[in-house]
């Protein structure tokens, strides 16, 4: 039984004591694949060397996270083409990259940089679609915005996953009849957290886990740093959400997962 964890910082320096126990934590837990998403120019190179270290169980993003939308986007926007197209001063030193991520929009701190978040996605989407790659969406407090700007841009359909997705149920529709997946990671094992509707309503082939490492972590877990090793009991979530084996979540996951980012 394997799976593959969509998305984790294990680059994140909360892993700098023990970052490659904590990796091999993960492989003796089944996790065979770790796809790493892009924050911005300042971590970058975390993910970069981490990537580099272990090219055969990681898969590296490259996109400029919205709470990293600040005064100076353009130039981080920059980076992250020069990443994708390759046409930066060392392209052989990155990449290849299965996705443009993670990217979207955050608006639960403050909107100061709204209009820009919102034009810094709406680029980036364009950058997936010319280069026939899926997106990997972070969405918080603006579901409703992001929505309509993928309207805006009147796509027939869409390739990616709305990662850590926190929206109704009806949002999770939307998501899907556009085409999306959903990342299901450590939120789906908290009491109330409005989840277990979700996961009932959509589709197992459209579910796909993440740790979101070292965020989130799972019951019994929670409220401690979150690893890659602790997505076996975000699958056993689902599982019983969907009164289904666990060894039948791992290979719908483990199959939507390899065919979305074509690992």
């Amino acid at each position: 039984m394997t799976f593959i964890d969509t998305h984790t910082h294990l680059y994140d320096e909360a892993f700098d004591a023990d970052r490659e126990a904590a990796l091999q934590r993960a492989r003796e837990a089944g996790v065979e694949t770790l796809l790493l998403p892009d924050i911005d120019s300042a971590i970058r190179p975390r993910q970069q060397a981490f990537a580099a270290a272990h090219p055969g169980c990681t898969r590296q993003m490259a996109g400029l996270h919205p709470t990293s939308v600040k005064a100076d986007w353009e130039a981080e926007l920059q980076q992250v083409q020069a990443l994708l197209f390759g046409t930066g001063p060392s392209p052989e030193d990155a990449g290849p990259y299965i996705a443009v991520g993670e990217v979207g929009m955050d608006l639960y701190w403050d909107r100061t940089f709204e209009a820009e978040q919102r034009e810094a996605l709406r680029r980036q989407l364009r950058w997936a679609q010319e280069l026939g790659l899926p997106v990997c969406l972070h969405i918080r407090k603006a579901h409703n915005e992001v929505f309509a700007l993928l309207r805006e841009m009147n796509r027939p359909a869409w390739r990616g996953v709305m990662h850590c997705f926190g929206g109704s149920v009806q949002e999770a529709r939307r998501a899907t009849e556009m085409g999306f997946h959903l990342g299901i990671g450590g939120v789906v094992t908290f009491k109330n957290a409005g989840m277990a509707d979700v996961v009932r309503e959509t589709p197992l082939e459209r579910l796909l886990l993440e740790t979101d490492a070292p965020y989130l972590s799972p019951v019994p877990h929670r409220g401690k740093r979150n690893e890659s090793a602790y997505l076996p009991l975000v699958a056993a979530k689902v599982a019983e959400l969907k009164g289904i084996s666990v060894e039948e979540v791992a290979e719908a996951t483990t199959a939507s997962a390899r065919e979305l980012f074509a690992l």
